[in-house]
């Protein structure tokens, strides 16, 4: 998916909506709403990438995690 496309047209305002709408909840549900429309953008291009994004996510997870712990 290109920025200059019509399924980011489409993408984009979609995802803002959504946003907002979670914006009345928790945060949570914003930043997972947020993590599966960036793999959705990124699997449109090829999904073979996806691989790497949701491996890149988990190990940054996970050391977010333990500096979170180291820290308290």
């Amino acid at each position: 998916m290109l920025f200059n496309s019509i399924d980011f047209a489409i993408f984009l305002p979609l995802v803002f909506v959504l946003h907002w709408f979670f914006s009345k909840a928790s945060g949570n549900y914003q930043n997972i709403l947020l993590v599966l429309a960036s793999y959705v953008f990124y699997g449109w291009w090829d999904w073979r990438f996806l691989i790497l994004i949701v491996l890149s996510t988990l190990v940054d997870y996970s050391i977010g995690l333990v500096l979170h712990k180291e820290s308290a």
